[in-house]
């Protein structure tokens, strides 16, 4: 029998099964929500975010228009028009262009019979046509404010992705032919997978994205060998055990995000930057940071630069016995890493030999469409919440980080998990991303405010670490810039901006595809390539650059490895971790990085 047949009638001991279990939870999470609305009390809805304030204000500018509103209607209705000659001519089996085409790479009507069928090619391009007009409709509003545009236009997609035809059972070619083939099945598999994702939210909606129980941490993911050699209590520090008889005499110390854990950059053997740069003869240390609670509540932008960066870097010397060394930082441990240097050529320390940063921003002018959640406003509510409990939930950033992206990192899993019923595919990429930390609230606060909200890292003077003003534009560290052409959190641009603030000679690197993809992109994959631009006056602007910018092919990992070894390519015997002067702890990845806080309490 062919996958796409109606299979044999499902067992009635099944049947009754999943739905005495779909009843049970369903019993359970009515009673458990009616019990947090009666302790919460009734209340009037918020609006924390100001949506409801920027559509008021946007109807306003809209309606004070009439004449712009009338064209866009008739516009509207002549792709209608059209549409319905297309879809006529369709139906009695002749050629038409379509009215409408979803933009390349657009998933959600990747199966054939949204075009060869004739009804769904008329839905899909209904679709897309009303959503085309609605967006440029909200979008060409004139006299809104900046802020109000931005929230306006981005949670406007936010409703045109949720109501995509592919969303829903019945508009869905791929779900109805799945519902005749398992006798609805898979829409009672797909409540009870709602229900038990609800569930373990504990009352909110938590959409799983892969098995967590298909990995286990040192065993199919963070493999690269290593030891834990110090601990505090913000970090871990990794030394990998060498794989090279000679290593760098320089050893290169990776500070990770904190809103993050750092096997990102260590997932499996084939992909993994940590073990690349053992394999290319580094002497590789890694940050692991703490996954913090209410306690670790009033740790600060301070306390993440002394316990965390500086201090790793007196342990990386202390172990290797040596004085000069490499740092990399990754997206929010680059703007770290930033202000580390900038605090460091304050007090003349010269140790740092060079810094990398991956798509880490400096410059926050151009802060993308994060800059939708960050307003005087929304931080001030944000505070709030944090200061009740210490810290931001991890899952609360990691649903903001999934909007951005909503139609791969929400939509499609709404559509596998919850109508096809079927359960998510084992993914170690999306096991990290749902592997989720907190946010201590001093910390988060004084990043919000200085870095996005008012841009002071960049300006002379403008923040304050340890009693010392930063001025980053005294860095005088041969640096390098790994950026990404679609990144969403850290936009290229912005990185660039960020990079022309430092004193010191630059590189700067275009990668291919995003934040993570660009990132975590080994040679071995010869996938999305990289720009550069051999200028030797340095373009002002990010696009001026990319004008003279000459794109090649492969991964940018062999363009920074030339890099750093051209600084210096001296050579030392290996450095086994066990050996050095620091008491090994334990074998890495280390305790911090193995706590995961979707699996407490259960």
């Amino acid at each position: 029998m062919s996958a796409n047949e109606p299979k044999a009638l499902p067992d009635p001991k099944e049947i009754a099964e999943t739905y005495a279990e779909v009843a049970q939870r369903a019993s359970h999470l009515i009673t458990a929500h009616m019990k947090r609305q009666m302790k919460k009390g009734i209340s009037a809805p918020s609006d924390e975010l100001g949506i409801a304030q920027a559509f008021m204000d946007m109807m306003a500018k809209m309606l004070a228009n009439p004449f712009q509103m009338a064209q866009a209607q008739m516009n509207l209705v002549w792709d209608y028009f059209s549409l319905w000659q297309h879809s006529m001519l369709r139906s009695m089996g002749m050629e038409a262009a379509p009215v409408a085409m979803p933009k390349k790479g657009d998933k959600r009507f990747a199966d054939a019979q949204w075009e060869e069928h004739f009804l769904f090619d008329f839905v899909k391009q209904s679709y897309l046509i009303t959503a085309r007009h609605i967006h440029d409709a909200v979008g060409n509003v004139e006299g809104l404010e900046d802020i109000s545009k931005k929230k306006v236009n981005f949670f406007t997609r936010q409703f045109i992705d949720a109501l995509s035809p592919s969303n829903f059972a019945a508009t869905n070619p791929e779900v109805l032919r799945e519902t005749v083939r398992t006798h609805g099945q898979n829409l009672l598999k797909g409540f009870n997978n709602l229900l038990r994702d609800i569930e373990e939210g504990d009352g909110q909606l938590r959409v799983k994205m892969t098995d967590p129980s298909a990995f286990e941490m040192g065993k199919n993911v963070a493999t690269t060998p290593g030891k834990v050699v110090f601990q505090n209590e913000m970090i871990q520090l990794i030394q990998f055990t060498p794989t090279t008889k000679q290593q760098y005499k320089r050893p290169l110390l990776i500070i990770p995000p904190w809103i993050n854990k750092y096997y990102i950059l260590d997932l499996r053997e084939s992909n993994s930057w940590i073990k690349w740069c053992t394999d290319q003869g580094h002497s590789v240390f890694v940050i692991s940071w703490v996954n913090p609670d209410a306690k670790l509540a009033m740790k600060g932008f301070d306390d993440y630069l002394t316990e965390g960066a500086l201090t790793a870097i007196d342990k990386v010397c202390e172990q290797t016995g040596e004085k000069e060394l490499n740092l990399i930082g990754y997206c929010l441990g680059g703007t770290l890493l930033g202000s580390t240097m900038g605090y460091m050529a304050a007090k003349k320390d010269k140790r740092i030999a060079s810094a990398t940063f991956f798509v880490a921003l400096l410059d926050f002018s151009i802060p993308g469409e994060l800059g939708v959640f960050i307003d005087e406003g929304q931080i001030a509510s944000l505070e709030k919440k944090m200061e009740e409990r210490g810290f931001l939930e991890g899952s609360e950033m990691g649903g903001t980080f999934n909007m951005l992206r909503s139609n791969d990192l929400i939509w499609t899993f709404v559509v596998n998990n919850y109508l096809m019923g079927k359960d998510p595919f084992p993914f170690d990429l999306l096991y990290w991303n749902s592997d989720s930390t907190r946010m201590p609230y001093k910390m988060h606060s004084y990043y919000l405010r200085n870095m996005y909200l008012n841009n002071l890292l960049r300006e002379p003077g403008g923040i304050t670490l340890l009693d010392t003003p930063i001025d980053i534009s005294k860095v005088k560290t041969p640096s390098y810039f790994i950026s990404t052409i679609e990144d969403h959190i850290a936009p290229w641009r912005s990185i660039y901006l960020g990079s022309n603030v430092l004193g010191g000679p630059v590189r700067f690197v275009l990668g291919g595809s995003g934040h993570i993809a660009g990132i975590v992109n080994p040679p071995s994959a010869n996938k999305y390539g990289f720009w550069t631009n051999e200028a030797k006056t340095r373009p002002e602007t990010p696009d001026a650059w990319f004008e003279g910018a000459k794109q090649h092919e492969g991964s940018w990992w062999t363009d920074w490895q030339k890099w750093i070894t051209d600084l210096d390519d001296t050579k030392v015997p290996a450095r086994d971790p066990v050996k050095g002067k620091l008491k090994v702890i334990e074998d890495a990845p280390g305790t911090f990085v193995s706590f995961r806080l979707d699996t407490q309490n259960k």
